[in-house]
């Protein structure tokens, strides 16, 4: 193959030019979308979705704000995007559900930066990572932004799906390090929350290959959640949970000051330290899973709450229509709470009802996500702590294994996704005013 040089133009000389004088630009034209292609994937064009430089997402009180103007999130969760990304033929699922979220207007995607142990595991061994699952993790963060959305990463499970606090307790144990092999001890055993801290520094500081910048220097990540729905039930007290929480993100924002953290809270009260807001609660037991809601969220170093919904699991006697009262009233006190307790944002960072309850039509989630979405806005137009709010959960066509009682399929619900629109036009105008709203997304 003939090596290219490239040749400069000299003033008051004529370039001699091979050929007719166009294969050259022609071809470098050709290398540099080749070069982009092969970097950052095909080049798309979202008709209505205007592509702007993300910056920090910041918090200033009770709102979430961007260049010092309000910012909303209508989002959604897809728990299982770095997963399908390690493979190849994943890839395209990935990019799917971007593609269908910003035909929606879409802001935030949650989505797991863990799998401890298990099958395209990030973590093989406690303080061992596989490059390639990392890879994938870059990958997703550079679609995410291709697609103009924003990643809410959630950093370990309390549950053992995708090896949780379970699987580091375990390898401690197994390799003699571990004080005890109970679940829990991952909260309080010395050796486990060190290992914890040593993953949470490697992600922060991570490079990503495609793009050369590290995790904690990227605005595509919206913000940190330090573990998914954390309880420790051994103690009802809340002081080992709560201690856990303050020293791990204090280490987190010694490394990473820039972007948002959050607890990743259901949103119950404790009995033990919020026995006033106990009967907010579903029953009286979700008082006693070692969270609390305002005292975990008060922690200085977290900068928002987050709260979860699921009356069907909640409220498994209840009616639909004792189902919705009940979630106007949890969703209206988180946010009340926002504003008048904590003076920070409050995300609802999870929410669905079930295909599974005898009587179910997809009309119910309308009536139910509607709810939400207007309690949201509601707040949005006074200023509230209401800061958004993110359905569980999207897939795609083909995805069984990873669906749920909850699940959703962008397109096979119109009804669902023009309502999604819906809520992302309205907040948009509230941050730029209509007419730039709809120069941002044509759509509304």
């Amino acid at each position: 193959m003939r090596s290219l040089s490239l040749q400069v133009k000299q003033p008051g000389k004529k370039m001699a030019r091979p050929g007719n004088g166009i294969v050259f630009p022609v071809l470098a034209f050709a290398l540099l979308i080749l070069v982009m292609y092969l970097t950052f994937g095909a080049i798309e064009f979202w008709p209505g979705h205007a592509q702007h430089k993300a910056r920090f997402v910041e918090r200033n009180g009770s709102q979430f704000t961007e260049e010092g103007r309000a910012f909303y999130v209508n989002g959604w969760n897809s728990y299982w995007l770095m997963d399908q990304a390690v493979e190849e033929s994943g890839r395209e699922r990935v990019t799917e559900v971007f593609r269908a979220a910003a035909t929606m207007g879409l802001t935030v995607c949650r989505t797991w930066a863990f799998n401890d142990g298990a099958y395209h595991a990030l973590q093989t061994s406690l303080g061992v990572f596989d490059e390639k699952v990392f890879r994938a993790l870059d990958w997703v963060i550079v679609e995410a932004q291709r697609h103009g959305v924003r990643l809410l990463l959630s950093l370990v499970n309390n549950l053992e799906n995708y090896g949780g606090k379970t699987q580091y307790v375990k390898w401690a144990w197994e390799e003699g390090l571990g004080s005890s092999s109970y679940d829990d001890s991952f909260f309080s055993d010395p050796s486990v929350r060190s290992y914890f801290k040593t993953y949470l520094k490697t992600i922060l500081t991570r490079k990503n290959h495609l793009t050369g910048i590290e995790y904690r220097d990227d605005p595509t990540i919206f913000a940190w959640e330090l573990m998914n729905e954390p309880q420790c039930r051994s103690d009802v007290s809340g002081d080992v949970l709560q201690a856990w929480i303050e020293e791990m993100a204090e280490h987190v924002k010694a490394i990473d000051e820039k972007h948002l953290l959050t607890v990743g809270l259901e949103g119950f009260y404790g009995s033990a330290n919020s026995p006033e807001k106990e009967d907010i609660n579903p029953g009286k037991w979700y008082g006693k899973l070692g969270s609390d809601f305002l005292r975990n969220s008060r922690t200085p170093s977290i900068d928002f709450a987050s709260v979860h919904i699921y009356p069907d699991h909640w409220l498994s006697q209840a009616n639909l229509s004792e189902k919705m009262s009940y979630t106007s009233k949890w969703v209206a006190s988180h946010i009340e709470d926002g504003k008048r307790e904590l003076n920070k944002p409050i995300l609802f960072a999870e929410f669905g009802l079930s295909n599974k309850v005898e009587g179910f039509e997809d009309s119910h989630r309308i009536m139910f996500y509607r709810s939400i979405f207007d309690a949201v806005y509601d707040s949005a137009t006074k200023n509230g702590a209401g800061a958004g709010a993110l359905v569980w959960q999207f897939l795609v066509g083909g995805m069984g294994k990873y669906n749920d009682e909850f699940g959703i399929v962008p397109g096979e619900f119109p009804a669902i996704d023009e309502l999604m629109k819906e809520q992302s036009c309205r907040l948009l105008a509230l941050r730029q005013g209509k007419d730039s709203a709809q120069r941002t997304f044509a759509d509304c």
